[in-house]
């Protein structure tokens, strides 16, 4: 005889099993020894095994046959299609993605109204699918309590509630130790992993029980079945329902990536991604091996209960107890919670975070409650608030199953929230693969599939169990019979599922179309679509695609940074990142793109991204080229690749003119890059210095009290920005009137000696204030050339100028030497900087290109100065040219010839 607080021991001690099996694989990650292999990564992906397959399988196949196998064909089919599931890992890994909302909402310019549409719609989706989890674990437990005389509970007692509030309590406890969702849970997904085992073994355990101890095998089981004319249906494929059969592998091969919990095992919890390798047929595998025994218990049940009122969904249990094996039925009770509390606790802990992130956090940083609250530690209240929502969805699983679940089977209510998940298709897919999909499509696009979810398949489940009217669904809204609920514009003869899933796919992708059609995107959007869209060419690239130009505070940042990590976490943090980057000390870390891209990665994991851009740009002034200037870059680029195009199908038609051809259609194309290169850099160059000039003269006139020393400091700023302005515009005109050949030139003799001393000398106090040393070997006096003095002296300036830009200050040399070599002046600027690599002394001339990550690291100067600098040489008839080595400093070298009468 079983023993009610027997039950609840065991249960209780599984679960302490569970929390252990969890603290040892993160001691085991944060030793950094991950547990994570191959082989538990595939078997984590078993969450998808719920007590829907436990439980539910065996009740679908007493009344469908074969028609269980859908469900797990569609995650077999889709695995196949590994490439896309691998594009979406590499896309997470890249931009630091933690939930499938936090994807959405990334690809479709960061923004919080998507994330929070795709929130609501998870939430309110998977709810049924938690109701069915608690259901499941209710009817297992009164099936044990029957058994048991119910001597642990009173008559009164809710134990479907007590159940939810015990499985909130251990998410709480199991799931929201940290703060930051960019984390892997690797403790979480090998208890999961464990779990898998447990739920497995358990259920072929009764398989095995019921096949060969009950009966006498599969022959046996099947003779018998067929004899009856009642079972024998459910040996044979029902072709009549090969649309249903369709639809239910569609179904189940989009869930298997877009149920929240699935995206979090699969995508984000990913550590290799060679992983996948083994997960696309270890988990079919595993697929294939929990699914063996379904039809043989379902129709021993069916044969063994004949006549009696027993609940197909839970002749898993029912089976063992009424022949007295009772120690496999405690077996089979952990194998079903198991297979409950795995996909409970992975899927309210996604939600969790979707929730804070993404509905609680952006509330919060628009009210006036934040900004007022003065607590400079919000790490605590992060993870009250994920705590909070993990208890309120639970609350609202236990309220759909008082309110609906009850009058469905345990699939039924899982195939609702299948066909919820499955609206997220279109967003993801066409973000991934179609450049041209919108923010305004997808929000379109999910709205719209929603709307149709809601009324042909949420609503009427409602209605079934009578808590709302089922006029909608007899009659039509309003009466109108071409809007009842599940026959929409007269099409009936589908399954309510198939029904749902028709329409609701069929609204959001042509809305998602269409919209994204006629809309266009902002520059944000337009530059993520890029990133998504072509991740495999840009992802090894990162720090070229982050084209964060601007102004931050680090300081500010910082501060950020403590205030919703909390001060421990975050100076760990930026402790890491300044050894990465090889500075001993993170408070002189400059504020760069790389730290803006840091800080909102950091907030990301903590307040998702979406809110993580809105926190960092209200302390950062991000500066990005204008949609018109990008559309307009495209559409020339576009205009250039079809006139390349028609170039390639002459070259068929003309073999003697393929040559030529192909060196047009090059040119082209490096016209066409020099062009963007010119309009980006000089757009670049320009707005800066304007954007401060605008901002300062702005303060100055909003704030006529200004402090005078505020007001000096301003001005300078003003005046410096203004020469910056100016000497930009000289050097744009210069570079003109060279390429174009009308640039005004004296020539005369020139003493070049006194040339280079009058540059050391007009430049000799930068140097002194960068404290670096100024040497010079110059004869007196110096030799003589034919030249324009004002142009070699402005040579000199630029050279001089470069070297001491990128020599270290306090032990920064620069050496200029003047010698006769030949038949030719030769002059050198040697400096002990970092040097320069093969590829960067071959593009160093080209126009706005400099030493340097000029995307982080961006030196001051436009590029422009050695391009003029070669061309002034090139007219008197000599050359300029770079030596160097990484590490080892730059040697610029020119030469001029002689005038006849001194060779």
């Amino acid at each position: 005889m079983l023993s009610g607080w027997f039950i609840a021991l065991l249960a209780t001690g599984y679960l302490a099993l569970l929390f252990a099996v969890a603290r040892f694989g993160d001691a085991r990650a944060d030793a950094g020894k991950s547990i994570i292999s191959a082989n538990v990564y595939a078997l984590s992906l078993a969450v998808y095994c719920t007590s829907w397959t436990f439980y539910g399988s065996v009740g679908r196949a007493t009344s469908g046959g074969l028609s269980f196998l859908t469900i797990y064909l569609g995650p077999t089919l889709m695995l196949l299609f590994a490439g896309v599931i691998l594009k979406m890992v590499r896309i997470s890994k890249v931009h630091r993605i933690t939930s499938i909302a936090d994807f959405i909402a990334s690809r479709y310019g960061k923004s919080q109204l998507l994330a929070g549409l795709v929130t609501v719609i998870a939430v309110v989706g998977v709810v049924p699918y938690i109701a069915l989890q608690l259901k499941a674990i209710s009817a297992s437990l009164a099936v044990l309590f029957a058994q048991a005389g119910n001597d642990l509970f009173p008559w009164w007692l809710d134990t479907t509630f007590l159940i939810a509030i015990v499985l909130a309590l251990f998410t709480i406890w199991f799931g929201t130790r940290h703060l930051d969702a960019t984390e892997r849970h690797e403790g979480m997904v090998a208890a999961v992993a464990f779990e898998s085992v447990v739920k497995l073994l358990a259920f072929i355990a009764v398989g095995l029980f019921v096949t060969y101890g009950i009966f006498g095998g599969m022959g046996d089981l099947f003779q018998r079945a067929a004899a009856s004319p009642e079972l024998v249906r459910l040996l044979s494929l029902d072709t009549g329902r090969a649309g249903t059969w369709t639809a239910m592998v569609l179904l189940s091969g989009l869930a298997i990536i877009f149920l929240p919990r699935q995206f979090q095992i699969i995508v984000v919890e990913n550590v290799d991604e060679s992983h996948l390798r083994r997960a696309v047929w270890l988990f079919p595998l595993y697929l294939l091996l929990i699914n063996i025994f379904v039809l043989p218990i379902a129709l021993g049940g069916l044969l063994h209960f004949q006549g009696q009122a027993v609940n197909p969904d839970t002749f898993v249990l029912t089976l063992p107890l009424a022949h007295g094996a009772h120690g496999l039925a405690l077996l089979v009770f952990i194998g079903g919670l198991s297979a409950a509390t795995g996909m409970v606790i992975v899927e309210t802990i996604a939600l969790s975070t979707m929730v804070c992130n993404d509905l609680v956090m952006p509330w919060l940083l628009r009210s006036t409650w934040l900004q007022a609250e003065k607590r400079q530690d919000l790490s605590g209240l992060l993870i009250g608030i994920r705590r909070a929502a993990i208890a309120l969805i639970l609350l609202l699983g236990y309220i759909y199953f008082r309110a609906a679940g009850e009058a469905y089977a345990l699939v039924g209510i899982g195939l609702i929230s299948f066909a919820a998940v499955a609206q997220f298709a279109p967003a993801m897919f066409g973000g991934m693969y179609w450049k041209q999909g919108t923010r305004a499509g997808a929000v379109a696009g999910l709205l719209g599939g929603f709307a149709v979810w809601l009324y042909t398949l949420l609503l009427p489940s409602f209605a079934k169990s009578h808590w709302i009217g089922g006029g909608f669904v007899e009659e039509g809204l309003l009466g109108l019979g071409w809007l009842k609920a599940q026959a929409l514009f007269g099409l009936s003869g589908l399954d309510e599922i198939s029904h749902c899933l028709l329409w609701s796919l069929f609204t959001n992708i042509g809305l998602y179309v269409v919209v994204s059609l006629n809309s266009r995107p902002d520059a944000t959007e337009a530059r993520q679509a890029e990133r998504f869209v072509d991740i495999f060419r840009h992802a090894g690239r990162e720090a070229d695609a982050r084209l964060w130009r601007g102004s931050a505070s680090v300081e500010q940042l910082v501060a950020l940074l403590e205030r919703f990590l909390g001060p421990a976490r975050a100076r760990q943090q930026m402790a890491a990142y300044a050894a990465s980057r090889q500075i001993a000390d993170w408070k002189r870390m400059p504020a760069d793109a790389d730290f803006v891209h840091f800080a909102e990665a950091e907030l990301a994991g903590a307040i998702g991204s979406a809110s993580a851009r809105v926190m960092v740009a209200s302390v950062a002034q991000e500066e990005d080229l204008g949609l018109d200037e990008v559309l307009d870059i495209l559409d020339e680029a576009t205009q250039v690749r079809a006139y390349s195009r028609e170039l390639e199908v002459k070259q068929h038609e003309l073999q003697a003119a393929t040559g030529e051809l192909r060196a047009a259609n090059d040119r082209l194309r490096e016209l066409d890059r020099m062009k963007d290169d010119f309009i980006s850099t000089v757009t670049h160059e320009l707005r800066t210095p304007l954007t401060s000039i605008r901002a300062l003269s702005e303060m100055l006139h909003d704030d006529p009290r200004l402090e005078l020393s505020d007001r000096k400091s301003f001005l300078g700023i003003i005046v410096g920005e203004a020469e910056r302005l100016t000497r930009l515009i000289n050097q744009i005109l210069d570079m003109a009137k060279l390429e174009s050949g009308r640039a005004e030139w004296t020539t005369g003799e020139v003493d070049i000696g006194e040339v280079v001393r009058e540059a050391m000398d007009a430049l000799g106090q930068l140097f002194r204030d960068k404290n670096v040393a100024l040497e010079g070997d110059i004869p007196v006096p110096g030799p003589v050339v034919l030249a324009d003095r004002d142009r070699l002296t402005q040579v000199m300036i630029n050279l001089l100028s470069n070297a001491v830009k990128f020599v270290p200050g306090g032990s920064g040399r620069v050496q200029v030497r003047v010698a006769v070599a030949g038949q030719r002046v030769r002059v050198e600027v040697a400096d002990n900087g970092p040097g320069l690599t093969a590829e960067e002394c071959t593009v160093i001339f080209e126009k706005f290109r400099q030493g340097g990550n000029t995307l982080t690291d961006k030196p001051q100067g436009t590029g422009l100065g050695l391009p003029i600098s070669r061309q002034i040489v090139e007219y008197f008839g000599g050359n300029l040219w770079v030596e160097s080595r990484p590490g080892a400093g730059a040697n610029f070298i020119f030469t001029v010839p002689l005038p006849a009468s001194e060779e």
